[in-house]
């Protein structure tokens, strides 16, 4: 249920960002910057309180924001000379000893603004990431730095700059009642017990002939005798069959063969044609035949109607083929099994339902270049996958019976259902005036299980990630109030499935009181005397 957990990536999780991925991708986003990352070995990291003055963020159109960092005077002094000095110990000044060369000598040798330009890149890559924290905004991109508005350090200055960075839009609810669901009930129902000793009773089926007045229906099997012919009239072997045992059921080949059985006897024979489906359709009896020919001539005959019988439910069968006790026995353990599962699925359950129901709320559509985004994620972290798995993508695409196309709809449309939600967890967080502590913050770094949490929290810091932290320790408390208040009716799996038969009665009975009303139209349009 976190949405964002320290520990999970040390673990996958669809909802959350991990330590790993975070770092990475901040890497990443630092080399592609136009300012490279400080030199960690030149100097020690400064934390926020020590380093600058004044942070100012500005709304600006487009959900953008423009930060300013004003740093101390006395701090930027402190890193002039230190960065003299450090130059001093790593170059070779002729005349001067290692680490004795004065300023205008370093000034001389490396350029007079070599020592400014270092201290001032140092200075903004160190401290706008910790800006970004400290000014509670979530950037979606990376920042744009103001080159040309900025001034290089000088000794007794305060040393200022500027950047713009497009953040996380903010959307409102239609409302902030609470969620209405629907869930299966807790525990085992005797439905579900009975539903699951049938499918194990089905497993253990029997196939016996049929009375030779039996028609073949859905239920049924049938031993028959297939000879198939192409157009031009040439035997097709990999159909053809003396005898085969064929499922009512089957996709061997096309439905229309098994349409064509229906309401056959014992003894009858039949001929029939049937066309070759295109590629993208063909079953597996008639793959090979598109493009041969373009349609299939049966003659068929049935040589037996079979019926499905299943065992009969005593304590004999079950003890010997499944291995309980009793049927008492085998009652109560998959009704065990059942809660167990429950126990462990139905907590995820009502957090999607809950989450799906709140994104239907969010009002306005969502950006296209949030959900462009969270797909690249997406489609990173499935490759990763698929990669660790030793599995190639086309192998995924045969496995799962979809297209690639499909499968990018799909990836899609995951994008935008996740990104609704998370906006929708961010609008009832800001609602309901819900916070994060700095006990928070660290209690998820605690939880990360590494060996010292408070150093990886400082390095986070330093990094400017803390807001991802906060981010998903808000919308994990908005998760969970939005489960607490939520309003669960409990799911009648035998009721609906009467509901889902009544479309077909209520069909039914409209296409009778047409019937009806027809036959009411014709009896008054009727000659008096006919009447």
């Amino acid at each position: 249920m976190n949405r964002l957990s320290l520990k999970g990536l040390l673990c996958d999780n669809a909802k959350s960002v991990c330590l790993g991925d975070v770092l990475m991708k901040r890497s990443e986003a630092r080399r592609g910057s136009a300012r490279a990352p400080p030199d960690a070995s030149r100097h020690d990291s400064i934390s926020m309180e020590e380093s600058y003055v004044e942070t100012k963020v500005e709304a600006l159109e487009g959900n953008r924001v423009k930060v300013s960092v004003t740093i101390d005077a006395k701090q930027v002094d402190s890193r002039i000379k230190q960065a003299y000095a450090q130059a001093a110990k790593k170059y070779n000044f002729p005349g001067f000893r290692k680490g004795k060369a004065p300023r205008p000598v370093i000034d001389n040798a490396l350029g007079k603004d070599y020592i400014a330009a270092t201290v001032s890149d140092d200075l903004v890559n160190e401290t706008y990431p910790v800006a970004i924290d400290d000014s509670d905004i979530y950037p979606v991109g990376n920042p744009k730095f103001d080159e040309e508005g900025m001034d290089l350090v000088a000794n007794g200055k305060d040393f200022s700059f500027s950047f713009e960075v497009e953040v996380k839009p903010e959307f409102e609810l239609s409302s902030y009642e609470p969620v209405e669901i629907e869930l299966p009930a807790e525990g085992a129902t005797d439905e579900e017990v009975e539903t699951q000793i049938d499918q194990l009773r089905e497993h253990y089926f029997e196939l016996v002939d049929a009375t030779a007045a039996t028609k073949v229906k859905p239920e049924n099997w049938v031993e028959i005798a297939i000879k198939a012919t192409d157009d031009a009239g040439e035997d097709i072997p990999s159909i053809t069959t003396e005898s085969r045992l064929w499922g009512m059921d089957s996709t061997l080949l096309p439905q229309a063969f098994n349409d064509e059985l229906m309401g056959m006897k014992k003894g009858q024979t039949k001929e029939f044609d049937i066309d070759v489906p295109a590629e993208a359709d063909a079953t597996v009896m008639t793959q090979a035949l598109v493009g041969k020919t373009a349609k299939i001539h049966f003659e068929v005959e049935v040589k037996v109607v079979k019926k499905k019988v299943v065992p009969e439910l005593t304590d004999e069968w079950t003890k010997e083929k499944l291995g309980f006790e009793s049927v008492e026995d085998m009652r109560t353990r998959i009704a065990e099994s059942i809660k167990a599962q429950k126990d462990d699925i139905l907590p995820r359950m009502k957090e999607l339902s809950c989450l799906g129901e709140l994104a239907k709320r969010v009002e306005g559509e969502v950006p296209a270049a949030l959900c462009e985004q969270y797909e690249t994620q997406l489609l990173q972290d499935f490759f990763q996958q698929l990669q660790r798995q030793g599995m190639t993508f086309d192998a995924y695409l045969a496995d799962q019976g979809v297209t690639a196309d499909q499968f990018k709809d799909d990836v899609k449309q995951q994008a935008a259902d996740n990104v609704k939600q998370d906006l929708a967890l961010d609008a009832w967080a800001r609602h309901y005036n819900m916070e994060v502590t700095d006990e928070d913050v660290a209690e998820e770094f605690v939880k990360s299980g590494v060996e010292d949490p408070a150093a990886l929290e400082a390095e986070w810091r330093s990094n400017g990630q803390l807001h991802m932290v906060r981010q998903g320790v808000i919308r994990t408390k908005a998760v969970k109030d939005i489960m607490d208040k939520a309003v669960v009716t409990e799911l009648d799996l035998s009721k609906k499935k009467d509901e889902e038969k009544k479309p077909a009665k209520k069909a039914a009975a409209k296409k009778t009181a047409k019937k009806d009303e027809a036959k009411a139209e014709a009896t008054e349009k009727k000659p008096a005397a006919k009447k």
